[in-house]
């Protein structure tokens, strides 16, 4: 199941102003009032002393978001996926000054043909794909090209295990009641900000408002071609108001977006330097330590979001700190606090969903649909809730429902992560033609990963999990160490150990995998593919572990892996 991503995180509700009154939030009440944690985690995210308690995933990611998920991609990707499924208000390129976005002068059109057209995009390029290959041609490149301008490709969080496996708006100087963005009116409030800036383009809060409501709009809406409009909008109010907070922290949302987290970690500090209450930039500075695997400084950076902007936003943020360290008791407390303060469908969804995540994560499948069950009463069409109530529904038993509402979800978002699920699952049904299914569905990854760079998202975590299992084995030990290269998050510790395993290197996998576990994040997917590492190596004893822990904790977290898990135990328990 996709973690929850940074990239998949609520959008706040107010302004940015100081609110000096606040005292401590929900975390505070539901138990260590985000006090330092027992256990210590090292610069780069490698604990340095066991994690107490209960062993434990958008993810604003990011999701989220990796990105979140993600598993994110939140995002951890991952992740990633979020807040609502809103038609766009429009998929050109912004001209420089151009409120609208396309170079013209006139208003835009509402919405576009949605959906469909960008699975329409995916699926063009995916079969373009396969004839580059057949015919060892050049052509595949431009057909990017084409299905780029003709409808952007979806975009979402990495999964964990053997499954593939985001952000708020700013106040506008006057031109926007503040919580408009932020509760669901998003088209409505990007046409409101255009008109406005026609008539006051050098209302620099107004400029930030919209490039933060175009990062939002290519999150929610898998839409990558909005990044390059949303940063020409944050750079038109940077050069109106230089240093202003509300641009900077829109810039580190669309780093991190983008899975650019060094970046957004150095906007984010930048925004907070001018105003240290900018929820934005407290929420996405959690978020980019999260990702490059600091996780002492991100529960740091939690306690100091806590103190000064308590919400939702915040709240669900410290818990995924929590999941990550292995308090999933803690993150249980503040998610469900959460949920309780939750005051719009949105914030409901979310928290719903991410309690749905947290429960799946341990094996608790009827309480998972419980919770993907309020998600869905909240919003229908959420498609986080819809996508882990597939999953549970499969782990739970009931395969035939997971493949038609996993089919559901690709046909609307052809993500990463989905995509990988119902593959599995078509391979684990076995039936006529289940096979070619299963193809057709990892086709589809190759042809999103295609696409999202195109669309400036570094897409290296999603594509290394991806092509470990059901692709080119190479191009996942080349992506995996290029995202391990630019951070060390346990998510990506997990993608190399895996990815050096599928090309034979498991002396050199072992520390990865063992690094990836050490937090005492309870992920069945790691603890899996440790313990089939630990075997390769001669690691008896450890590989047994490690094989019943993930089969205890989740038995449904992946119908092939969990098979592999299940075959690989039996072997070893045999030979003992």
């Amino acid at each position: 199941m996709p973690p929850r991503t940074t990239d998949s995180a609520p959008e706040r509700r107010d302004d940015d102003h100081p609110r000096p009154d606040q005292g401590g939030g929900a975390a505070a009440e539901a138990g260590d009032g985000l006090r330092p944690d027992s256990a210590g985690v090292a610069e780069g995210g490698h604990d340095t002393d066991p994690v107490p308690g209960a062993v434990s995933t958008g993810g604003a990611d990011s999701p989220g978001t990796e990105t979140h998920a993600a598993n994110g991609t939140g995002t951890e990707g991952t992740p990633g996926t979020h807040d609502h499924d809103r038609p766009r208000a429009g998929n050109g390129s912004a001209a420089e000054g151009d409120p609208d976005g396309h170079g013209g002068s006139g208003p835009r059109p509402e919405n576009d043909p949605g959906a469909g057209e960008r699975v329409a995009a995916v699926r063009r390029a995916a079969d373009g794909g396969r004839r580059w290959r057949a015919a060892h041609l050049a052509g595949c490149a431009a057909l990017l090209a084409v299905a780029l301008t003709g409808g952007a490709v979806a975009f979402g969080s990495v999964g964990d295990g053997r499954a593939g496996a985001g952000v708020e708006a700013v106040s506008a100087g006057g031109a926007l009641a503040p919580g408009v963005l932020a509760r669901g009116d998003l088209d409505s409030g990007i046409g409101s900000l255009q008109k406005h800036l026609r008539a006051q383009p050098r209302d620099f809060g107004s400029w930030a408002t919209l490039g933060i409501a175009y990062v939002e709009q290519a999150r929610t809406n898998g839409d990558p071609s909005r990044y390059p409009q949303a940063e020409r909008a944050l750079k038109r109010s940077l050069e109106l108001d230089p240093g202003n907070d509300q641009a900077l922290a829109g810039r580190a949302a669309l780093a991190a977006a983008r899975h650019d987290f060094t970046g957004a970690l150095k906007d984010a500090d930048r925004a907070l330097k001018e105003n240290p209450y900018n929820e934005r930039a407290l929420c996405t500075r959690i978020d980019a330590l999260v990702e490059l695997g600091r996780y002492e400084d991100a529960a740091e950076a939690a306690r100091t979001a806590d103190g000064r902007r308590p919400g939702v936003p915040v709240f669900t943020r410290y818990a995924y700190v929590k999941e990550l360290r292995g308090d999933v008791r803690t993150a249980r407390d503040v998610l469900e606090r959460a949920l309780e303060a939750a005051d719009s469908p949105a914030d409901t969804a979310y928290v719903a969903t991410s309690l749905g995540q947290l429960a799946w994560n341990q094996g608790e499948y009827k309480t998972a649909l419980g919770h993907y069950a309020r998600a869905l009463a909240a919003d229908e069409d959420y498609l986080p809730a819809l996508e882990g109530r597939a999953r549970a529904q499969a782990a739970n038993g009931d395969r035939g429902a997971a493949v038609e509402g996993l089919e559901q979800v690709v046909a609307r978002f052809p993500l990463p992560g989905p995509l990988v699920a119902l593959g599995e699952l078509y391979e684990d049904r076995g039936a006529d033609g289940d096979r070619a299914k299963a193809g057709d569905q990892y086709a589809l990854v190759d042809a999103w990963t295609s696409l999202a760079r195109a669309g400036g998202v570094n897409a290296d975590l999603d594509s290394a999990m991806a092509a470990a299992d059901h692709g080119d084995k190479k191009e996942a030990l080349r992506a995996a160490r290029a995202e391990w290269n630019r951070r060390h998050s346990v998510h990506t510790a997990d993608a190399l150990a895996w990815a050096l395993h599928v090309n034979g290197r498991d002396q050199e996998a072992l520390p990865y995998a063992r690094r990836a576990t050490a937090t005492g994040y309870r992920n069945a997917g790691f603890l899996y593919h440790r313990g089939i590492i630990e075997r390769a190596t001669g690691n008896e004893r450890e590989a047994r572990d490690h094989l019943k822990a993930a089969l205890d904790l989740n038995p449904g977290f992946s119908p092939l892996g969990a098979r592999e898990a299940r075959t690989a135990l039996k072997d070893l328990e045999g030979s003992r």
